[in-house]
C-alpha cells in the first residue's frame, strides 16, 4: 500500500471534481492536504470532508494565473506544515468551440489557467522541494493533448503544452531528486461529460476498448502512485488513463 504519511500535498483546482477525489485519495494514503481553488465554498467543503477523516488540511483560495496568489499559497503551506512534498497541477477549464469562431479571450483564458497556472505553481513549489532535495510533481493533462480534438483547439494546445512542460521540468530538476510526470485522462465521468449528448457519449465509448468511461478514482489511483516514493525512478512520462482509447 502506498504510504504518504507525513508528506504534504498541494492540489490545485481541488474544490470539486477530479481534484477533490485526488485530494481524498492522497489523504487516505497519509498525506496532509492543501486545497487550492478560486471557489472558496467548494474548497471549504472538501477540506471539511477531509478533516472528518482526521486529516490536517489547509485551504488556499486564489487563482493559479496570479503569481502573487501562487506564492502566497506556497508560503502558507510552508508556514503551516514546514514542507511541501507533492504538487498536483490539476486546475483547468474548457471553452470549446469551432476554431474559426474562437475568440482571443477564450484562447487566452484556457491557456492562462491550464498551462501558465501549472508553470507558476511549479516555479513556486520547486523552491522548497530543491532545499529538501525531494519532490513529486504530477500534471493533469488530457488525451486531447496527445491526439488533438476538433472544437478544442485551445484546450488541446494547453494540455499538449503541459506535457512538454512536464518533460522540461523533469529534466531540469532531476538532479535534486524531484520527479515530474503527467497523466492524460480520456473520457472520464465528470460534470463536464455529463452535459454531452447521448450521441456524443456513444461515439466516445465506441472507441474505448474497455467499453466504459473512466472515473475520477481511476485518475486518482495513478496520481497517487506517481506522487509516492515508489515512483522514484519514473520521470518525464505521460501516462494515458483512457481505457485504451489512445495506444
Amino acid at each position: 500500500m502506498l504510504d504518504l504519511t507525513g508528506q504534504v500535498a498541494v492540489i490545485t483546482g481541488s474544490g470539486g471534481g477530479i481534484g477533490a477525489v485526488i485530494a481524498r485519495r492522497l489523504a487516505c494514503q497519509g498525506a496532509q492536504i492543501v486545497i487550492n481553488d478560486v471557489n472558496a465554498d467548494g474548497a471549504e467543503r472538501v477540506a471539511a470532508d477531509l478533516r472528518e477523516l482526521g486529516v490536517q488540511t489547509l485551504v488556499s483560495v486564489g487563482s493559479v494565473t496570479r503569481a502573487d496568489d501562487v506564492d502566497a499559497m506556497v508560503k502558507s503551506t510552508m508556514d503551516t506544515f514546514g514542507r511541501l512534498d507533492i504538487l498536483v497541477n490539476n486546475a483547468g477549464i474548457t471553452r470549446d468551440g469551432p476554431m474559426i469562431r474562437m475568440t482571443e479571450e477564450q484562447w487566452d483564458l484556457v491557456l492562462d489557467i491550464n498551462l501558465k497556472g501549472a508553470f507558476l505553481c511549479t516555479r513556486a513549489a520547486v523552491r522548497p522541494m530543491m532545499k529538501a532535495e525531494y519532490g513529486r510533481i504530477v500534471n493533469i493533462s488530457s488525451v486531447v493533448g496527445v491526439g488533438g480534438n476538433k472544437f478544442q483547439a485551445n484546450y488541446s494546445a494547453s494540455k499538449g503544452g503541459l506535457i512538454a512542460l512536464t518533460k522540461s521540468t523533469a529534466q531540469e530538476f532531476a538532479s535534486r531528486n524531484i520527479t515530474c510526470n503527467a497523466v492524460a485522462p480520456g473520457f472520464i465521468e465528470t460534470a463536464m461529460t455529463h452535459v454531452l449528448s447521448e450521441e456524443v457519449r456513444a461515439g466516445w465509448l465506441s472507441r474505448i476498448p474497455l467499453a466504459r468511461p473512466g472515473t475520477a478514482e481511476d485518475v486518482a489511483n495513478v496520481v497517487a502512485f506517481l506522487a509516492s516514493p515508489e515512483a522514484g525512478y519514473v520521470t518525464g512520462q505521460c501516462l494515458n488513463i483512457d481505457g485504451g482509447l489512445i495506444m
